[in-house]
């Protein structure tokens, strides 16, 4: 592994798992090597590390599609320099334009992602959870510039403040923006290195360490979780609550209206996705479908009804999503689409309570806590295992905590539905969030319900994979997989659907 991918994956892991040598003895439910013939040679031992300090709040973002590393980071990324330079009125003062240089798949593929729009959104003053749809497509326009005053200074931004930068520029990080304040004769007066990090999440270069507050139950995986519930006797949900009040210093009240704008803003997409039709905004013609596919499995007897209306609820958030509509990072918007799926059909289909629905979220929210803090969830970083199949595990986890199952049996749901999803590669076609990302989305949800069946009617203790070692798996296929497979289009589907 180079210098490169040896730092992006440090920065991204707080905690990890790693493989060694098989004389060591495997832990918590391994196999032992001596059952095997001819062992692997290698065998897994957990690390712990510091307890996850993320709140849900930072997990579960509402931003505008298609990408939350490509989308939502760069427009939050914007109106964070927009915010240290209101702090710089001398170098503004002497200033010309400000520029933002793309790198990675930020340029490979930012065209596709709008991360242009979201730059120049958050340059403005736009917000991402109350940005304007309509002027998110007007941003698209080339021939437009859009007057924003910072720290008393007048400024123009359009399109000549994106710079579509180096692809391989040797960063830490794949998606990475540098922004700069600039003279007229184009010289910098200042910059800061960012990198978007999946799922909506950045940081800059030099960033002091934040001092968080304590978690009121620390763990940094799975296993460390359930010990922290045998032995303080509380569910997961409690458990969550509880350190998401402490992380944030807020309330019972404040935790819930985050949990419910989540939910209706999952449920809103889905309302409108199964409404609208036509063509989808992109270089070729792409349509679409979940209204057709959901009136049809109206329609339906039996499985197909199921099937189809369960997959059409998937397809209307990711097709929103793909226009630029709202959505929630679940973990990652190229994701948005799996999550909703389920949400909607625990709340129309399967009659659950408000109440029980939020403490399904709050059990997802520990499984994409846990994949994030241990490997990625970023398909720039472990390919599309990382954001469809880590949303498929949430909605897995959603559905068996909500229906009362034990800790057991959510997370062996979770990991039945992230162990089918490794090796996927992140490989869009021209870099838009099109093909596979949205079928992906519906494909996930009907995974994560199967797993959610099987792991109901498992014996728990007899339920080899656990959640912890099927994470570590993740980060290790996505470390072997080719850059070219990693989010770029330059690979795959990406190459392939693409005619000579």
């Amino acid at each position: 592994m180079d210098r490169r991918e040896a730092m992006k994956l440090a920065g991204a892991m707080a905690v990890c798992a790693e493989f060694w040598p098989c004389g060591r003895k495997a832990e918590a439910r391994g196999i032992s090597a001596s059952a095997f013939p001819d062992p692997p040679g290698r065998c897994y031992r957990a690390v712990a590390g510091a307890p996850i300090v993320t709140p849900l709040r930072d997990l579960y973002k509402v931003g505008p599609g298609p990408s939350s590393s490509h989308t939502i980071a760069p427009l939050r990324i914007a109106g964070n320099f927009r915010i240290w330079l209101d702090g710089q009125p001398d170098l503004v003062r002497s200033s010309a334009a400000i520029e933002a240089h793309l790198f990675g798949s930020l340029s490979a593929t930012g065209r596709g992602h709008r991360t242009d729009r979201a730059i120049i959104a958050g340059l403005i003053g736009q917000k991402p959870e109350t940005c304007d749809a309509a002027l998110m497509d007007a941003l698209g326009d080339a021939t437009r510039v859009f007057p924003t005053t910072i720290a008393g200074r007048d400024f123009h931004i359009g399109a000549s403040t994106i710079v579509w930068d180096k692809v391989d520029a040797g960063y830490p990080f794949a998606d990475t923006v540098v922004m700069r304040l600039v003279d007229g004769q184009g010289r910098a007066l200042a910059e800061r290195e960012y990198y978007s990090t999946g799922g909506g999440f950045f940081q800059w270069k030099g960033q002091p360490r934040p001092i968080s507050p304590e978690p009121v139950f620390r763990y940094s995986n799975m296993n460390e979780f359930k010990t922290v519930a045998a032995e303080s006797g509380q569910s997961i949900d409690a458990i969550m609550l509880e350190n998401e009040k402490a992380l944030l210093g807020v309330g019972d009240a404040e935790v819930t209206a985050h949990l419910d704008l989540v939910l209706d803003t999952m449920i809103r997409g889905v309302d409108l996705g199964l409404t609208e039709e036509g063509v989808l905004p992109g270089p070729f013609e792409f349509h679409r479908k979940a209204k057709r596919i959901h009136d049809r499995a109206l329609a339906a007897e039996g499985g197909d009804n199921f099937l189809g209306r369960l997959s059409s609820y998937a397809l209307a958030v990711s097709e929103g999503n793909a226009a630029g509509r709202l959505a929630v990072t679940a973990p990652t918007l190229g994701s948005a689409g799996t999550l909703p799926a389920v949400a909607y059909l625990m709340q129309y289909d399967l009659k659950v309570s408000r109440e029980a629905m939020r403490k399904g979220l709050l059990a997802a929210g520990l499984v994409g806590l846990i994949c994030k803090t241990n490997a990625s969830v970023a398909g720039a970083d472990v390919g599309c295992q990382g954001e469809i199949g880590v949303a498929s595990a949430m909605a897995a986890a959603m559905l068996a905590h909500a229906a009362g199952q034990p800790v057991e049996v959510t997370e062996i749901a979770a990991a039945m539905a992230l162990e089918h999803h490794l090796g996927m590669s992140c490989d869009p076609v021209g870099g838009f969030v099109l093909i596979p990302c949205i079928e992906r989305n519906a494909f996930g949800a009907l995974k994560a319900y199967n797993a959610y069946l099987i792991a109901s009617n498992e014996i728990a203790s007899q339920h080899w994979e656990d959640l912890d070692r099927v994470v570590a798996a993740m980060l290790e296929t996505g470390r072997a997989l080719p850059q070219p497979f990693r989010e770029m289009g330059t690979a795959g589907l990406g190459v392939s659907m693409v005619g000579c």
